[in-house]
């Protein structure tokens, strides 16, 4: 049986990164902090097997900017990089269908006109030729804060602009990394997994069906959470001092894809719930509509609390005798002249 052949292994890659669209460069800011792996140790050839990358981020990129920073992104959009790139897109794209006479965002100036050249010229140019393409933070994955009811922009994820079923150049789908900000780990894992695979050290990427990496988003926040204990007793926090379970102030964490309060943000440290703040769905497609007011209970809760509420302190109150219980020593444990642990030698003594 004739097997598919193989595609050749990329030594080289560049990182076209483009923050250009809706967004607040959050994300750029946020993958500084990662150390599992760090950017540099990507840039610096640290990992073993890693190809050789080049970046080229505004906010990252020793280039300050001008035509020297956008002369890798003019090439590639007419098949003259000299390597394979993976393109990132940063921020919600908006609709230019409905931009009146004028533009939502823009990515350098036209050579010949001077006009501006618009986030989605370079997404129609760019995509199709990428190895990969990955959306980094909420805006750019599901379309985010800029994408919520009564925007003007239009404002999408990605993939509702090139379409969910889109394929790159090295066949992949988009791969969406949410977050608001993306967690810096989050994406760096991501962005490693896709280097090895490009690299032919790696399978193919698994992603959901909401093209996040499934093994960062295939548990909820509720699942990593410190607090979940007090959630399955019955225990619930009444305003943001306690240590209990937040659901009744307004947490979202048992229905969202995050692994925040598991992970931590920095060095493992943090996260939303770990530091006493709510989760309000960040790295979620519905966000931000349908998470909002942000500060109420979310639907369910009072139902889930309630019936929790039914067992869990008496789970609580089992648990408590329990733990007198076991709390203490056994009796045998002594200092007096009688053996009492219950041995019997068993060829007499």
């Amino acid at each position: 049986m004739a097997t598919e052949p193989k595609a050749p292994a990329v030594e080289e890659v560049h990182i076209l990164w483009i923050s250009e669209g809706m967004s607040c460069d959050g994300d750029s800011v946020s993958v500084t902090a990662a150390g599992q792996p760090g950017i540099e140790d990507v840039l610096l050839g640290a990992i073993p097997g890693l190809p050789k990358v080049h970046l080229h981020n505004k906010v990252l990129s020793p280039t300050l900017g001008g035509e020297e920073f956008l002369a890798p992104f003019r090439q590639a959009a007419v098949d003259q990089l000299d390597a394979p790139f993976v393109l990132v897109i940063e921020g919600s794209i908006p609709n230019e269908n409905i931009n009146g006479e004028g533009y939502w965002t823009s990515f350098g100036n036209d050579e010949a006109t001077g006009e501006p050249l618009t986030l989605n010229w370079w997404i129609d140019r760019l995509a199709p030729k990428a190895w990969g393409v990955v959306a980094i933070g909420t805006c750019a994955t599901y379309g985010g804060i800029h994408a919520m009811a009564g925007n003007p922009t239009g404002c999408m994820g990605l993939a509702d602009y090139l379409g969910w079923d889109f394929r790159s150049a090295g066949g992949l789908p988009i791969v969406n990394v949410p977050g608001c900000p993306v967690q810096p780990e989050n994406f760096m894992e991501t962005l490693t997994w896709l280097l090895y695979q490009a690299a032919g050290l790696a399978p193919v990427i698994p992603l959901d069906s909401q093209l996040r990496p499934q093994w960062l988003f295939g548990k909820t926040v509720h699942e990593g959470c410190d607090r979940a204990g007090y959630y399955e007793q019955g225990d619930f926090a009444e305003d943001y001092n306690s240590v209990k379970c937040l659901v009744k102030v307004g947490c979202w964490g048992p229905v969202v894809n995050c692994n925040v309060p598991k992970r931590g943000w920095m060095a493992g440290i943090g996260g939303c719930p770990n530091v006493g703040g709510i989760c309000i769905g960040c790295t979620m497609p519905g966000f931000p509509d349908k998470f909002m007011p942000f500060m109420d209970a979310p639907p369910g809760a009072g139902l889930s609390s309630a019936v929790s509420g039914v067992y869990g302190p008496f789970i609580r109150r089992m648990r408590g005798i329990t733990n007198k219980t076991v709390n203490k020593e056994p009796k045998w444990r002594h200092n007096r002249r009688q053996l009492t642990t219950g041995y019997s030698p068993r060829w007499g003594n």
